[in-house]
């Protein structure tokens, strides 16, 4: 039991065992409570610019732009006729990027690098699962070009400073950073009633009297995505109670959450602003109870309440569950963890012990599926090598793969379950990549010692023991490891 138990801490619970680490897990229970303990090592990050910054470096890059823009004559006409016999024009030559946009986008990559590296070597896989749980559960997608830079960022700010504190001090941490409010638009959000819309009409109507010319004037209204994802996906779950009037009052609750603008910068603490003339005045009844005017207060009472709501308890501990355990994990489980969460105050360590405490996560059924950064986190863990010698190598192949970093194209993040992951095109390119990996591999460790440092040696038997030992060389047993059905399970 303990060997078993010791092999499921470092491949379900942790991120795949690294060399000696089964044995270092041998009290698999203990081993896991040890590493909440202790906080996440953060020295893999500390040279990386923070949101602050990268706000300060993108205004400076896109002032830049309108400047150059400003700068540039209009093009010239042609000297003739284009040949209208051809049959496809040209394709413009790509623009190469300029050195500001370049250093944006080695920051970025630098960052992600940070963060694989950091998995591959740490101590305190446990922890490190759970901040990746977490920032899929506030999943932000930068495929929306104004939150590409802060995604991996907030991670680092917001979810793992809290990842073993208070959950509502990592709810509020995520939804006052910039990649969230840029993200689902509250940046956008403006009160109906608010100082900035009244200002805006008596704008309008001095312009009407004036003869109407000139541009017209941006719309101002309220944007609902913040709120809406935040009860729906990030707190009370989409069976949790709320009605369309709670999204629409919570909305007006958080107007004026924003970011500072450029001009605001040079002076700005922080990547978070209250626009105090954006925001919608007077009091909020949500989920029936009545919350005071209290400016950006506001929206913090009501985030408290959310984050020890029971519905909130039930959700967290049910996609926890899920991620740990089974993709159904059992409902007496997902019950004694919420009541945890719940008897705690809403620590994150006591809904975390009661999890690995319980028998049902233990259980021989228990196991799930790797995702694609699962099985490329554990291959490099197992075989002793990073992917990080070409800064865009680990992302193109994670593209690859069908789960490119930080873009789930969703609010709701990454699916978790088999059904997923599993297809037989993804199966496909598992295989082919189990042949690269194969290549990085560090040290000579026969392919049998190595499954048996990764798997555990119950897991490696039988024909599959054989197959490995079987191998032609070393680096084809390491692609058979990769590429085995058990390599591809968290069990």
């Amino acid at each position: 039991m303990s060997a078993r138990e010791a092999a499921s801490a470092a491949n379900r619970f942790g991120l795949g065992a690294k060399p000696g680490e089964l044995s270092a897990a041998s009290d698999a229970r203990g081993w896991l409570h040890a590493q909440l303990r202790k906080q996440p090592a953060s020295t893999a990050f500390q040279d990386l610019p923070n949101s602050l910054e990268l706000l300060r470096r993108e205004a400076a890059y896109q002032q830049l732009r309108r400047m150059q823009k400003d700068d540039t004559d209009p093009a010239p006409a042609p000297a003739q006729m284009p040949d209208m016999a051809a049959k496809t024009p040209a394709a413009p030559a790509k623009q190469p990027l300029s050195p500001e946009r370049r250093e944006l986008t080695q920051l970025g990559l630098a960052d992600i690098a940070a963060r694989y590296r950091h998995a591959v070597t740490t101590d305190q896989p446990f922890v490190e699962r759970l901040v990746r749980f977490w920032s899929n559960h506030f999943a932000v997608s930068i495929d929306k070009s104004t939150a590409r830079l802060y995604a991996a960022p907030m991670e680092r700010e917001a979810i793992r400073p809290h990842v073993l504190g208070h959950f509502g001090d990592m709810l509020l941490a995520v939804e006052t950073h910039p990649a969230m409010l840029r993200y689902l638009d509250n940046v956008a959000s403006v009160g109906g009633d608010s100082k900035l819309v009244h200002w805006q009409a008596v704008r309008a109507k001095r312009k009407s009297d004036n003869g109407g010319d000139g541009m017209p004037m941006r719309k101002l209204g309220l944007n609902e995505n913040l709120a809406r994802e935040i009860m729906e996906l990030h707190t009370l779950g989409v069976n949790g109670g709320y009605t369309q009037a709670d999204v629409t009052e919570f909305a007006r609750a958080i107007t004026g959450w924003s970011v500072p603008a450029p001009r605001q910068l040079t002076d700005a603490r922080s990547g978070f602003v209250f626009r105090a003339n954006a925001h919608e005045p007077g009091a909020r009844r949500i989920m029936g109870k009545q919350y005071a005017e209290d400016g950006e207060g506001q929206g913090r009472a009501v985030l408290r309440d959310l984050a020890m709501h029971p519905a909130t308890a039930r959700h967290l501990s049910l996609k926890l569950a899920r991620h740990f355990v089974a993709d159904a994990p059992p409902d007496a489980l997902v019950r004694r963890m919420a009541k945890a969460y719940l008897d705690s105050g809403g620590q994150l360590v006591a809904l975390y012990a009661a999890l690995i405490d319980d028998d049902a996560a233990w259980a021989p059924t228990a196991r799930k599926f790797k995702t694609p950064d699962d099985f490329v986190v554990s291959a490099m863990r197992a075989g002793g090598f990073t992917l990080d010698q070409r800064p865009g190598s680990l992302p193109n192949l994670l593209r690859e793969l069908g789960q490119p970093i930080f873009t789930p194209r969703s609010p709701a993040g990454f699916p978790d379950t088999t059904g997923d992951w599993a297809a037989g095109d993804a199966l496909r390119k598992r295989l082919q990549i189990a042949e690269t990996f194969a290549n990085r591999v560090t040290g000579d460790r026969t392919p049998l010692q190595m499954a048996n440092e990764a798997l555990g040696e119950a897991a490696v038997r039988g024909d599959f023991a054989s197959m490995l030992q079987r191998a032609g060389s070393p680096r084809e047993g390491y692609a058979l490891l990769f590429a085995s059905p058990a390599f591809q399970w968290r069990t």
